[in-house]
C-alpha cells in the first residue's frame, strides 16, 4: 500500500489519503496514514536514523478519502493546530448524497449535536443526554450537479466548524444521507469508503507566512 503525496517541504507534508484508511490506527498491523508518512520519509532521509516526528493536525474519518496536512517539527504542528482551532485552516469537500438538493445558491446548515461515543456516532438533537456536551455544528452546502437517474446530488460543501462525523450527520439529518453511509441512514451502496471527499485545503504555511492551496481532482463512482 502506497500514498500520495501532494507537496512536501521541510515543515509540513500533504498527503491524499484514500478511502479506508486510517488517518492513524491503534492496530500497528493495520497500514495507516501516519505509518505510511514516515516510511516514505525514511526513504527519502536514509541518512537520519531517529524516528520521524509526524504531528496530526487534523484527521478524516476511515472511510473518507481526501488531503490531509501534517506537521514535520513541532513548531510548525503548533501553528497549523493553532489555524484549526481559530478557523483559519479552510476544509472544502464534496459529497453525493442521496435524494435531489435543489441549491444553486450557497445554504447555511446550522444544527446542534453531540457526540455517542459509545456507538461512535453523532446525533442531531436539541438537548443531549446527562454527561454529553451539545455543540452547534455549521457548514454551507451549494448543488453542484443533480443526477436525476440516480436519485442523488453532489453537493460542494464548506465547514464552518470541526466536529464529529459532523458532514454525514447534518446531511443524514437533512434527509440526504451519503451515499454508501450506511452508518447515517444511507440505503444505497458505495464501491469503497463513502462518497465524501475532502476535495481542497487552505492554510498558511507555518513558516513562509505564505497561502498554501491544494486542491484534488476526483470523480465519485456512478
Amino acid at each position: 500500500m502506497s500514498i500520495n503525496i501532494v507537496y512536501e517541504d521541510n515543515s509540513i507534508i500533504i498527503a491524499e489519503k484514500e478511502a479506508g484508511v486510517a488517518a492513524q490506527s491503534a492496530d500497528p498491523a493495520q497500514p495507516d496514514c501516519v505509518s505510511l508518512i514516515k516510511e516514505h520519509i525514511r526513504k527519502n532521509s536514509p541518512e537520519k536514523n531517529e524516528e520521524p516526528y509526524l504531528g496530526i493536525v487534523h484527521r478524516l474519518d476511515q472511510p473518507v478519502a481526501g488531503l490531509l496536512v501534517f506537521a514535520k517539527d513541532r513548531q510548525a504542528a503548533a501553528e497549523l493546530s493553532r489555524q484549526v482551532q481559530n478557523g483559519l485552516m479552510n476544509k472544502h469537500y464534496r459529497a453525493m448524497v442521496e435524494g435531489i438538493v435543489d441549491a444553486s445558491e450557497e445554504k447555511i446548515l446550522t444544527d446542534r449535536l453531540y457526540k455517542d461515543s459509545r456507538n461512535s456516532r453523532t446525533v442531531i438533537a436539541s438537548a443531549a443526554p446527562e454527561g454529553y456536551k451539545l455543540q452547534e455544528a455549521v457548514l454551507k452546502y451549494r448543488t453542484e450537479k443533480i443526477l436525476e437517474d440516480r436519485n442523488m446530488t453532489i453537493l460542494s460543501i464548506t465547514l464552518v466548524t470541526g466536529r464529529f462525523h459532523q458532514i454525514r450527520a447534518q446531511l443524514s439529518h437533512m434527509g440526504n444521507p451519503i451515499a454508501g453511509d450506511r452508518k447515517y441512514g444511507a440505503v444505497s451502496s458505495y464501491p469503497k469508503g463513502i462518497a465524501l471527499v475532502a476535495d481542497r485545503l487552505e492554510f498558511i504555511h507555518p513558516r513562509s507566512g505564505e497561502k498554501v492551496e491544494k486542491i484534488v481532482d476526483f470523480s465519485f463512482a456512478l
